[in-house]
């Protein structure tokens, strides 16, 4: 790709981008949400037309008009949000709008026949019949690999490929990549994950406000230089050194218990106590009972069995803490999910600002809202919280990973001048560039230090690590271990997330 250059009316996203990638490695491309990646590789699969510039594909002139034309030049994509159907099954979804014949019975044998060589080749193992609801979120990204070199992707671009992937799938994921680089594929990692670029690339390309700052082989760099090469700055992301000074208990639960729609158990007996002025770390693989611990706590779940007392107050099963009396309570929730639960994609940025606290007098009154006030508070909030653009009237959906979280972060963190005395988080930094990372840490660190307690739920060792000054770990809905951050490893917290004990 040479002399690429692509505005969005006043922004300028990539500014004579040059991107040169060898055939049969693994190609980094990391930089702060808003850099550019994203345009680029965008441009390169069709989806955007550049403004100026050039590209070309195995030393041949390239004109991309569309996906169609990527796809037939060998271009595949794999996007941080699945392009799958969910009612269909993995087969079907390889199949759709690439059908072979129209004769569906043949159609479909004909593919099957061609995704069981390909899984034996590459190791890439999918239920072919099972509807893709139903398939865990590794065995989706498998299929969408597969789909892609079904349709004969020498050239494979994957956007934040581990964003929702636990670390064992993770690890799967690396060896089925280098597998692919040994058969000849050609592969481009967008990642904010710089472990993951010197774990697997073979070369890296940063990129800062729309232009290349740093292209060079792995071996020429470190962590420490791609990440200030991503901000301009010198970033830290390790301990600040503080000490936390718990005082009183803010938050007890005792004994909480939950099991799902099929009757599996999700919670047994779990307990666990907030203090001010520390942060407790939840470490655990994905699925093991933290999403079901924070809904109880924030009161979108009623619990089976046990209790909690929050204010001088005790809640039970049969007359549990609900999510608006849980704010007035003085408890924040910042959700996992952030599309789903913590914003309204096509709200502007001051509707989602207020979302939760609207009913208050600050921002109601006799039933109506009061605009101007939500929207001067929204622009308080993306200046303290760095919120970029800072456009009050821009639809949610238009800012990047990294803005979304700081948005519903400053709305959860300070609202209607008050701070919360208990932050629950469930993946703070999930899809964030580093230089957001270390703004997220630092202003939850400030919380505690004035007297909060915060819960962090994190499937990043590193972050919890980093963060906690207690860790609690999870394992098949229970507690497995209680450790102080002075105790804690990666090996340690790995074998009580393993349930191997400590």
């Amino acid at each position: 790709m040479r002399h690429i250059d692509k505005r969005f009316g006043a922004v300028h996203a990539n500014r004579d981008v040059a991107l040169t990638v060898e055939a049969g490695t693994v190609h980094g491309i990391v930089g702060e949400n808003g850099a550019g990646k994203s345009t680029l590789m965008a441009i390169l699969y069709g989806l955007y037309q550049a403004d100026s510039g050039e590209i070309a594909i195995e030393g041949r002139p390239a004109r991309i008009d569309g996906s169609r034309t990527a796809i037939a030049l060998g271009i595949g994509m794999v996007h941080q949000h699945f392009m799958l159907v969910d009612t269909l099954s993995a087969l079907d979804n390889v199949m759709l709008g690439a059908e072979p014949g129209w004769r569906l019975q043949a159609a479909r044998a004909q593919v099957r026949t061609r995704l069981e060589g390909l899984m034996r080749e590459t190791g890439l193992a999918v239920k072919l019949d099972a509807l893709v609801a139903e398939l865990p979120v590794g065995e989706r990204q498998r299929l969408e690999i597969l789909k892609a070199l079904y349709r004969g992707a020498r050239i494979l671009i994957l956007d934040e490929p581990t964003a929702v992937l636990t670390p064992q799938e993770t690890l799967h994921l690396f060896d089925t990549l280098r597998g692919l680089r040994q058969r000849g594929t050609t592969i481009l990692l967008i990642t904010h994950k710089l472990k993951e670029i010197m774990a697997l690339c073979d070369t890296v390309t940063v990129m800062r406000a729309g232009q290349v700052v740093l292209d060079c082989a792995i071996a020429q760099t470190s962590l420490d230089g791609l990440a200030q090469a991503m901000v301009g700055r010198r970033v830290n992301l390790g301990r600040d050194g503080g000490a936390a000074a718990p005082g009183a208990v803010l938050l007890q639960a005792q004994g909480l218990g939950w099991s799902d729609a099929m009757g599996v158990p999700r919670l047994t007996d779990v307990s666990l106590t907030l203090r001010a002025g520390e942060i407790v770390g939840v470490a655990g693989v994905s699925g093991n009972g933290q999403s079901e611990l924070l809904d109880t706590l924030s009161g979108l779940r009623v619990p089976a069995q046990g209790e909690l007392r929050l204010a001088g107050q005790v809640f039970t099963p049969a007359r549990w803490l609900h999510a608006r009396q849980a704010r007035e309570l003085g408890v924040a929730h910042v959700p996992e999910d952030r599309h789903r639960r913590g914003l309204v994609l096509p709200f502007a940025a001051w509707e989602s600002s207020v979302l939760g606290y609207q009913h208050r007098p600050r921002y109601s009154r006799r039933g109506w809202m009061r605009q101007r006030q939500m929207k001067q508070d929204c622009a308080a909030m993306m200046e303290r919280y760095d919120v970029r653009p800072r456009n009050v009237l821009l639809p949610s959906s238009k800012f990047s990973g990294g803005n979304q979280q700081k948005l519903v972060l400053a709305r959860e963190a300070q609202i209607d001048d008050r701070e919360p005395q208990v932050l629950l988080v469930g993946q703070p930094t999930r899809g964030v560039d580093i230089g957001a990372i270390e703004f997220i840490h630092g202003r939850l660190r400030a919380m505690r230090d004035a007297g909060g307690a915060v819960l962090v739920v994190s499937s990043e060792l590193d972050e919890i690590l980093a963060l906690s000054d207690r860790v609690v770990v999870m394992n098949g809905g229970r507690i497995a271990g209680e450790l102080p951050i002075g105790e804690c490893s990666e090996a340690a917290l790995g074998r009580l997330m393993g349930g191997a004990g400590g």
